[in-house]
């Protein structure tokens, strides 16, 4: 297939889990959800595919599968599922599953921070409290932050939704919460990302679509962002839609109506499976060639990285070759449109990494 080989630029992952696991810590990292199981499709697709990367028999039965990656202990594990991805860049979001340096010891390939601009924000009001100064001090933490950065993200579609209020001016206070939600304090400060980002160059993600139970999944509808994306059209910033399932036809529609837009199906792709070259398809409906990157959102377990970058080569594979079969696409155009996606997509839109 055309993407058999080709070197992947993950543009949104997070680290794993440094130690080894028991059946049902293993479980919980297959689901979005409180519990997981086995006996589920990216079940089936653990003991199908990452068994043989193990040296085990495909289908091998789940208590051999675990008995065996304890054998070989949670760094073997991770070292050889993430060097089989074939990636040579990593983009993690260091807000949730650990930092770079981690990540940096498990790979050979070159590492590089997301900053989630949430964290930071919470991170500053737990150091200095509510004063009157707080808000000066988290623009001056993110900044800093963003300089070694190579994008910033937001998680505001789990703390009040994507349809927030974009505020240019900070509320007039700030309650001290270990979780921020206020709607018009995170509106101001997705608004200080896209100052920061479209200042520095660098993209700004939302989480949208899929994700655990913490989401409200109608109001992570990228739809939603129709009047922020208008908004900050002519700003500079490159706004990164991430996961996008069930709405990925949704996001497709929008980078296709704004240039500024870029998406993924990243965390999308480890769940459906064999499904990919369908979700693939329906996404590469709408969506320019060139607004759609890689990732595979994973988490926790190396087999969710593994298993992102393995449907991602099947699916699409099989997608373009049915293209070429039908005269559709010639394999020049195919080729490049792989290659595109693979890597040099992101290292258009992200600073520094070409």
């Amino acid at each position: 297939m055309l993407t058999d080989g080709l070197t992947l630029t993950d543009h949104h992952c997070h680290g794993v889990v440094p130690h080894d696991l028991d059946r049902p810590g293993f479980e919980r990292l297959l689901s979005e959800g409180p519990t997981g199981t086995f006996d589920s499709a990216i079940g089936l697709a653990v003991r199908r595919w990452c068994a043989p990367a193990l040296d085990l028999p495909p289908h091998v039965g789940p208590d051999a599968y675990l008995t065996h990656r304890a054998e070989l202990g949670w760094r073997e594990v991770a070292t050889r599922l993430l060097g089989a991805t074939g990636t040579t860049s990593w983009f993690i979001d260091t807000g949730f599953g650990g930092g770079t340096a981690e990540f940096g010891a498990l790979t050979d390939g070159e590492v590089r921070e997301v900053v989630r601009i949430e964290q930071v924000a919470e991170q500053v009001i737990a150091e200095v409290g509510a004063g009157r100064t707080v808000f000066e001090q988290i623009e001056a933490r993110l900044r800093e932050r963003a300089r070694n950065a190579v994008g910033l993200k937001t998680i505001v579609a789990y703390r009040c939704g994507l349809d927030f209020p974009l505020r240019d001016r900070p509320p007039k206070s700030v309650f001290p919460e270990h979780r921020l939600t206020d709607p018009d304090l995170l509106g101001w400060l997705v608004g200080l990302g896209v100052r920061i980002g479209a200042e520095y160059g660098l993209p700004l993600q939302f989480h949208t679509g899929f994700g655990d139970t913490d989401l409200r999944l109608h109001r992570a509808d990228p739809l939603l962002l129709t009047d922020f994306l208008r908004k900050t059209a002519h700003t500079g910033l490159t706004v990164m839609l991430l996961h996008c399932w069930p709405f990925h036809r949704n996001a497709a529609y929008l980078a296709h109506a704004f240039a500024h837009v870029r998406m993924d199906i990243g965390l999308t792709v480890p769940y459906v499976g064999h499904r990919a070259q369908a979700v693939l398809a329906e996404t590469l409906e709408l969506a320019p060639f060139r607004s759609l990157c890689y990732s595979s959102d994973g988490y926790g377990l190396p087999e969710l990285h593994f298993l992102g970058a393995f449907w991602w080569r099947r699916g699409l594979g099989r997608l373009l070759d049915e293209w070429i079969a039908e005269d559709l696409i010639t394999t020049a155009d195919a080729e490049r449109l792989a290659t595109g996606i693979a890597h040099i997509n992101a290292e258009d839109a992200y600073p520094g990494t070409r």
